[in-house]
């Protein structure tokens, strides 16, 4: 499959996948493991990236905070109420190494996994965590004094939640948790210290390095190094970091593509230091809020700004959508989020309704039930976002205009369409409002009078004809029940 304009990408939790292939197979299993077939259904049902969450070297240190925390453990209880000790691996995000943990067969066995990833026309995106390092990680040794954010016997009196006595070989040191400005350390990790040149130098050395075992990165909290948000979190401004360091990567690796994990409304900040695409946070927030008019006010945005936003409904930090959303919302909002230009973001276990957000701390998931009816629903959008005109068409948000005098329910729609080079047509049509809801749509099609059109609904299968010359006058008239979602791909009937 070609390159397309709007990719589809699909997050894999990589040790809990091995955890279960380990369970099946009756010996430890690696990357070397993954199944071919699986490659090859994920391949054919459309994705251009797959992403293995959690493959880089972590540490004993660090996984012994993560089972004695307390509040995480509650956590990780409610996950798996059967849980062990050897199920908490330690947080993937507490690196000690960019290099593959060992327990998942090192970097031979990822650049063998890389490997069929490319036979399939699949990419491989990895993690990056640019804010800190994993406790046990060799530059607090070496480094410690000028790569991290050192404190004092005040600050850790003041602030034990943000701080900790590191004890190293070279002696005991106040340094800091990795943090952002809003919530209390990480105690997993320590704080990297952008404000020093020779840190950012180093995290670059690292980015490149890394972008030879890759074709993209997923930055961690990306917006957390920004001069900006540093200076507010620890009182020292920091120069540019990614302009320069995805600049650096592209120099010797080009295409190679950077997707962040960004809050806070800095997503066009992000966009703009160098980032392929950037998480739309906002368009969730609005969706999980059930806010019509802000969902189709969000659209509104500058194009370009639209097509590099990462889409979707859940990821190992959100809870899932199967348990946010009732399955009629659910499919409204997919329909909305992944018919939208930009990167299609999906999640393992998203498509059978799973309903148990799994800790990257975790390497096991709790058994759960296959929703048919919900995995269905994904089989068919799934189609659709195969469609030419969908990943790799021109997308434009409709005007809908009131059924009748005092129908205020056109306010309770999203509709936009997909134009092919070919001349193909696909309006989709969302009801988002628990109300029966009616409107008019305009279609951008130029000749429509005198000539009929059939209307397929790609996600039900519903037919319907129409009079060219009754769309050009009102428009499309459209009467759809609470939550309905429809795509509608228009023929011209023979």
């Amino acid at each position: 499959m070609n390159a397309s304009r709007y990719p589809s990408l699909y997050q894999i939790n990589t040790r809990v996948w091995l955890t279960e292939l380990t369970r099946q197979l009756e010996k430890p299993a690696t990357l070397d493991d993954i199944p071919d077939a699986e490659l090859d259904r994920l391949a054919g049902l459309g994705f251009d990236w797959l992403w293995f969450l959690s493959v880089w070297q972590t540490g004993t240190d660090a996984q012994q905070v993560s089972r004695n925390n307390p509040e995480w453990r509650r956590e990780f209880q409610d996950t798996l109420p059967d849980l062990r000790d050897e199920d908490i691996a330690g947080s993937g995000f507490a690196i000690t190494s960019y290099t593959v943990h060992q327990n998942l067969g090192g970097d031979a066995a990822l650049a063998r996994l890389r490997e069929r990833l490319r036979q399939r026309g699949l990419k491989l995106m990895l993690d990056f965590v640019p804010n800190h390092m994993g406790l046990g990680h060799p530059w607090i040794e070496e480094h410690r004094r000028d790569y991290f954010i050192p404190g004092s016997e005040q600050d850790l009196a003041n602030a034990p939640q943000n701080y900790t006595r590191a004890k190293r070989k070279k002696g005991d040191r106040v340094m800091a948790y990795g943090r952002d400005p809003y919530f209390s350390g990480w105690p997993d990790t320590l704080q990297l210290n952008y404000a020093n040149p020779a840190l950012q130098e180093a995290m670059i050395d690292e980015l490149i390095r890394i972008s030879g075992q890759c074709d993209g990165l997923r930055c961690d909290m990306a917006m957390l190094v920004l001069p900006e948000v540093f200076e507010r979190t620890w009182g020292q401004r920091a120069h540019l970091f990614w302009p320069t360091a995805t600049q650096r990567v592209r120099e010797r690796v080009p295409g190679f593509l950077f997707l962040a994990e960004v809050y806070w409304d800095m997503e066009w900040t992000l966009q703009q230091q160098g980032f392929d695409f950037a998480y739309d946070k906002r368009l969730y927030d609005r969706l999980r809020e059930s806010r019509t008019r802000a969902v189709r006010e969000h659209f509104h945005a500058n194009h370009d700004y639209q097509t590099k936003l990462a889409r979707f409904l859940e990821n190992h930090d959100e809870p899932r959508a199967a348990a946010t959303f009732s399955t009629e919302v659910h499919q409204a909002a997919a329909v909305i989020t992944f018919l939208s230009p930009g990167l299609r973001f999906f999640h393992q276990g998203q498509f059978e309704g799973r309903k148990k957000r799994i800790s990257p701390h975790l390497v096991r998931a709790p058994v759960e039930p296959i929703d048919e009816h919900l995995t269905k629903f994904y089989d068919s959008l799934l189609a659709v976002l195969r469609l030419p005109a969908v990943r790799d068409g021109q997308w434009q948000l409709l005007e809908c205009t009131p059924a009748w005098e005092g129908n205020w329910t056109n306010d309770c729609f999203v509709v936009f369409s997909w134009q092919g080079t070919n001349g193909d047509v696909l309006v989709v049509a969302v009801n988002y409002a628990p109300n029966q809801s009616q409107c008019h749509v305009r279609l951008p099609i130029a000749e429509l009078a005198g000539k009929k059109w059939n209307l397929q609904d790609q996600l039900s299968l519903a037919r319907y004809d129409w009079n060219g010359d009754d769309l050009l006058g009102r428009g499309l008239y459209l009467d759809l029940a609470p939550w309905q979602a429809c795509a509608f791909l228009l023929c011209r009937a023979t």
